[in-house]
C-alpha cells in the first residue's frame, strides 16, 4: 500500500520538478553526495570543514540527518537550521517557525512528516525524503520518535493490521498523545480500524494525553465507556440523544461470550464517598459483539477492544490474552457541545488519574451545564486520590463562575477560561452563585481569563488575584470597562497579591491612564516575562516619548525580566527610544523583544538599529520585527537589518502594508 503511494510521489515529482542547472562545482557535489551519504565513510565525512559539512546539511534527507546528527553533535554541529528547512519545503517557505532548539524542530518537523506520508499525503518536498531509502524503513526510523500521532479515518490504517504492524508496535511505545481531529462514525464498519489503532496506542502504549475534536459524543463515549464512574447511568442518556446510532454502546460484557447478553456495571446508587468499591480508571470499553468467523464477526457497530484486538493480532488458538488497562491523564475536547459534556460529566467523579482537564465550545455554556461541571468536579476533587490539577473552560456565560469552578476544585494549580457575557447579565452582573467574600486561599500558579470586548467589571478577577498569592502566571485578554472605571485597580491587586509572579501577559485591554500603577508594579517584582500586546499604551499621551522614557527606565530596574512584548501598542517613531534599555550601568537583561505590528518605518528602525550599535545589549536579541511596513523603503530596511544584525537576531515575514491600512489609520 505505501509502496505504491511513494512509487506514484517520485513519478509525479519527476514530472513536475523545475529545470535547475547546477551552476558550480560545489553545487554538483553537495547534490551527489546527499544522495549517497549511506554509502559514504562517515569517518572522512567528519573530517570536512565545518563550512562544507553544514552547506551539505540542507540537501540530506530526514532519515540521513537523523543518522548523522549524534555524530555532528559530538563536532559541534547542530542540525536545527537542517530540521528548519525540510519543516519549510513541506509547509512552505514563508510559513513562520516558532521553534528554537535543535530538539523542538527535529521533534515538530518528524511529527508533521510521519503523518503526511504515512496518510499518503502528496504535497511538496515529500519525494525527496524516500527518494533513496524504502518507505517501510524510512517509516520505522521516523516512528520511534514520533510523539504526537493523528488519527483520521483512512484506508491506510489498515495496513497497521498487516504489512505495517511492526510499526504500529514502534509507536505503541514513542507516542505520548493522541489527536482525533476528524470525526470516526463508529456505526460504520471501516472504522474498526480507526478504534483498533486508538485502542492499541492508547490502551497498549504509552500515550497519556487524548485531544479530541469531533463534536459526536458517540467516540467519546466509547473511549470513555467502563471508565469506572459510579454516578449515573448516562447509557440512557446516550440513547435518547442518538437513537440507533448509540444503541451499540452497552454495558460491560463478558469478553468470551458470543452472545449479547450483558451485566450492568455501572451502579447508579454508588457514590464517590464509597472508597472502598472504586475501579481504576481505564480506557477500555466493553461492547456487545457478535461471534463468529475473522471478517464475519465484526459486527457493524462498534465493540469491545479486546475483540478487536483478537481479530487483527495474530495468535495461535484460542484467545486468552487480556488486554491492559491504559490511563489518560490529559483530556481536550477542543469543540465540547452539550451532548459531549453530558457524556463526559458522569466519569469525571472517580477519573482519579486525570491530571489536566480541557473544555472548549464554540457555543457558551449555560450556567446549568456549568454548574452541573462544577458539581461533579467537587464530588472528584473531595476524593484523597484526585489527580486533577489543570482545567481549562471555554465559554462561560458570566465571571462568577470562575469563582465556582475554583470553589469546586480546590486542588487547581492551572485555571483558564474564556468568558462572554450574555446580554441578561451586563450590567448586573448575575446573581452570584459563590460570594467571592468566602472564596478561601487558592493554591492556584496560573490564571488565564480571556473576554470579548464587552463591558463588564473587575469584580471576580481581582477576588481570585487576591485570594492567590501564589500566582506565578497571570494572562488577562479583553476586558471592557465603562468610562468612569480604570485597570488600575487590577495592576494594584496584582502588586499587592502577586509577589511570586513570573509571567504577566495583558492583552487588548486599555492601560493608556494605568503608567504611575504599571511603575509601582515594576518597583517590586520578579518578573521574567512581561506582555502588554494591543494596550494602547501611548494612546491619550501628549508626549509618547516621555512615557515611554519613563517605562523603560522602570524595566531596567527589573533584573530578573528576559521577555518584553510591545506588539501593536502603535509605537511607530518611538521605537528608537527602547534602545534604551540597554544603556548605562545597569543595562536590561532582556534577551526577547516583541515589537511586531507597530508600524515601524523603515528609516525609524535604521535609528533604532544606530543607537545599539553605539550602546550594544550585554547579550544577543531576539527582536520580532514582524507585520512592520518593511516594503515602504526596502533598502532602507534592509540597511537597518544589518545594522541590527551584529548584536540581534530578528523574525520577520512577507507582509506587505499596502494589504491593510488600518494600522496606518490609527497612526495618522
Amino acid at each position: 500500500m505505501h509502496e505504491e503511494y511513494a512509487e506514484e510521489v517520485l513519478r509525479l515529482a519527476v514530472k513536475t520538478a523545475p529545470r535547475r542547472s547546477l551552476t558550480s562545482l560545489k553545487r554538483i557535489c553537495l547534490h551527489v553526495a546527499s544522495q549517497h551519504v549511506a554509502a559514504l565513510d562517515m569517518t572522512a565525512l567528519l573530517e570536512l570543514p565545518t563550512s562544507i559539512i553544514k552547506d551539505l546539511l540542507p540537501h540530506l534527507n530526514i532519515n540521513d540527518l537523523n543518522r548523522l546528527q549524534p555524530a555532528l553533535n559530538g563536532k559541534g554541529i547542530s542540525t536545527y537550521s537542517a530540521w528548519i528547512a525540510i519543516l519549510r519545503e513541506i509547509k512552505g517557505a514563508h510559513c513562520v517557525v516558532d521553534l528554537h532548539t535543535e530538539e523542538e524542530s527535529k521533534q515538530e518537523t518528524v511529527d508533521t512528516l510521519f503523518q503526511l506520508i504515512f496518510y499518503g499525503f502528496k504535497c511538496r518536498g515529500i519525494a525527496k525524503q524516500f527518494s533513496n531509502v524504502n518507505i517501510t524503513s524510512l517509516l520505522l526510523v521516523m516512528a520511534k520518535y514520533v510523539k504526537h500521532f493523528y488519527l483520521r479515518p483512512s484506508i491506510f490504517l489498515q495496513s497497521f493490521t498487516n504489512e505495517q504492524r511492526p510499526l504500529l508496535t514502534i509507536l505503541e511505545k514513542s507516542v505520548r498523545c493522541v489527536y482525533v481531529k476528524h470525526h470516526i462514525d463508529v456505526a460504520k464498519r471501516e472504522s474498526r480500524y480507526a478504534l483498533y489503532v486508538l485502542h492499541r496506542i492508547l490502551d497498549h502504549g504509552e500515550a497519556k494525553d487524548l485531544i479530541i475534536y469531533d463534536q459526536d459524543p458517540v467516540i467519546l463515549a466509547w473511549i470513555l465507556h467502563a471508565r469506572g464512574s459510579r454516578h449515573a447511568n448516562h447509557q440512557r442518556h446516550i440513547k435518547s440523544m442518538h437513537g440507533e446510532k448509540a444503541s451499540c454502546i452497552s454495558h460491560h460484557t463478558n469478553p468470551t461470550a458470543t452472545g449479547g447478553e450483558a451485566s450492568a456495571s455501572l451502579d447508579p446508587e454508588t457514590t464517590v464517598e464509597d472508597e472502598g468499591s472504586l475501579i481504576t480508571p481505564c480506557k477500555r470499553g466493553k461492547f456487545d459483539f457478535v461471534s463468529g468467523e475473522q471478517e464475519e464477526r465484526m459486527p457493524k457497530s462498534p465493540i469491545d477492544p479486546e475483540l478487536l484486538c483478537q481479530t487483527f493480532t495474530p495468535s495461535a488458538g484460542a484467545w486468552t490474552k487480556s488486554c491492559p488497562q491504559g490511563q489518560i491523564h490529559s483530556l481536550q475536547i477542543r469543540e465540547c457541545g452539550r451532548n459531549s459534556l453530558g457524556v463526559l460529566i458522569p466519569f469525571l467523579p472517580t477519573w482519579l488519574c486525570l491530571r489536566s482537564l480541557t473544555l472548549q465550545s464554540c457555543s457558551i455554556f449555560s450556567e446549568l451545564d456549568v454548574l452541573t461541571l462544577a458539581r461533579s468536579l467537587k464530588q472528584l476533587s473531595d476524593t484523597s486520590s484526585s489527580s486533577l490539577t489543570d482545567l481549562t473552560v471555554g465559554v462561560l456565560p458570566h465571571a462568577a463562575l470562575m469563582e465556582t469552578l475554583l470553589a469546586a476544585c480546590s486542588n487547581l494549580r492551572s485555571l483558564s477560561v474564556e468568558i462572554h457575557p450574555v446580554a441578561e447579565n451586563l450590567g448586573l452582573q448575575q446573581t452570584k452563585v459563590v460570594d467571592s467574600t468566602v472564596l478561601s486561599e487558592l493554591p492556584l500558579e496560573k490564571l488565564s481569563v480571556k473576554e470579548p470586548q464587552v463591558l463588564t467589571n473587575l469584580h471576580s478577577i481581582i477576588s481570585v488575584v487576591k485570594n492567590s498569592p501564589n500566582l506565578t502566571s497571570l494572562y488577562i485578554s479583553g476586558i471592557r470597562l465603562s468610562t468612569a472605571s480604570s485597570h488600575c485597580e487590577l495592576l494594584s491587586s496584582v502588586s499587592e497579591s502577586s509577589h511570586h509572579l513570573r509571567r504577566l501577559n495583558l492583552e487588548d485591554i486599555n492601560l493608556s491612564d494605568c503608567l504611575p500603577a504599571i511603575l509601582s508594579l515594576l518597583r517590586n517584582c520578579i518578573l521574567e516575562e512581561l506582555s502588554f500586546k494591543d494596550c494602547r499604551l501611548l494612546e491619550r499621551c501628549s508626549d509618547k516619548e516621555d512615557y515611554l522614557r519613563r517605562l523603560v527606565d522602570s524595566l531596567k530596574r527589573v533584573p530578573s525580566l528576559h521577555s518584553l512584548c510591545l506588539s501593536q501598542n502603535r509605537l511607530a517613531k518611538s521605537i528608537p527610544i527602547l534602545a534604551e534599555l540597554f544603556t548605562g550601568s545597569s543595562p536590561s537583561t532582556v534577551k526577547k523583544l516583541d515589537i511586531s505590528s507597530n508600524y515601524i518605518q523603515p528609516a525609524e528602525l535604521l535609528e533604532l538599529g544606530q543607537r545599539l550599535a553605539r550602546h550594544p545589549p550585554p547579550q544577543r536579541v531576539t527582536v520580532d520585527l514582524r507585520k512592520n511596513p518593511w516594503d515602504r523603503d526596502q533598502k532602507i530596511w534592509h540597511t537597518a537589518l544589518r545594522s541590527l544584525h551584529p548584536v540581534c537576531d530578528f523574525l520577520i515575514d512577507g507582509w506587505k502594508s499596502r494589504d491593510t491600512m488600518a494600522d496606518h489609520i490609527s497612526n495618522m
